[in-house]
């Protein structure tokens, strides 16, 4: 599972590591303990509607925009109505009814420096590992978002939207798997153009392929032991992830 994770790099390094065409409003601050509920960065691809009238125009923009950290199905009657949905098991999102729709057409990519894993000891201790490509080279986390629209609110109240979003999860692989039994589904930049397409239907096909290549970019990832500080939430500074010991 991820339940921690990394941002160091500021919005503006990620709107051009990543071709960003629109930056959204009210970016998240670098951040070395993020953590559910909190605003995270995510990258989302959406069809531009000036397309339909000007020849000229991109048929789909990438949007760098702030998100929840955990899924709020459009469905729910309030954003805090359960637990939030930080991640979600790929085997079934494509099944779920809080993720179904969004496998479909609303696929993200979570860009990080890495993330934090509990390693679990055998007399039940647990020691906190921080993941990543090493020499703070990016990540990016295959995600998914959802758009929720609070009833009660005016249809001029930027609060009437709330775009959240949830990262993927699969079973550990490679030096991973002994970290923990799963892992976030980390996203090949060779498939990014398809995974967040909208307009590529998500389907079986499309998770299998994702997911098999983030076994393999597992492969490449490498951890160490950092200090207990990083399990409470309100610790936030760059030593979170050096090592110890």
């Amino acid at each position: 599972m991820c339940g921690r994770f990394v941002v160091s790099r500021a919005s503006s390094e990620l709107v051009a590591l990543f071709d960003v065409d629109v930056e959204g409003d009210n970016l998240p601050d670098p951040s070395w303990n993020a953590a559910p509920t909190q605003r995270v960065p995510v990258i989302i691809d959406a069809v531009n509607r000036d397309a339909a009238t000007d020849p000229d125009a991109p048929a789909v923009l990438r949007r760098l925009e702030s998100a929840r950290w955990g899924l709020v199905p459009g469905f729910a009657t309030e954003p805090k109505a359960s637990a939030p949905l930080f991640n979600a098991r790929i085997e079934t999102a494509a099944e779920k009814p809080a993720f179904r729709e969004a496998v479909i057409a609303r696929r993200a990519a979570i860009p990080a420096s890495g993330y934090y894993e509990w390693l679990v000891a055998p007399d039940g201790s647990k020691t906190p590992q921080y993941v990543s490509a090493g020499d703070d080279e990016p990540i990016l986390f295959a995600g998914l978002y959802e758009w929720w629209r609070n009833p009660t609110a005016s249809a001029d109240d930027p609060a009437r939207w709330l775009l959240s979003t949830t990262i993927l999860t699969r079973a550990g692989a490679g030096p991973l798997a002994s970290v923990h039994e799963r892992m976030p589904v980390f996203l090949e930049p060779g498939l990014m153009e398809d995974w967040l397409d909208p307009r590529t239907i998500g389907d079986a096909r499309l998770l299998a392929e994702i997911s098999l290549a983030a076994e393999e970019l597992a492969d490449d990832l490498v951890f160490h032991t950092v200090g207990a500080a990083v399990g409470t939430v309100g610790n936030n500074s760059p030593e979170l992830v050096l090592p110890i010991g």
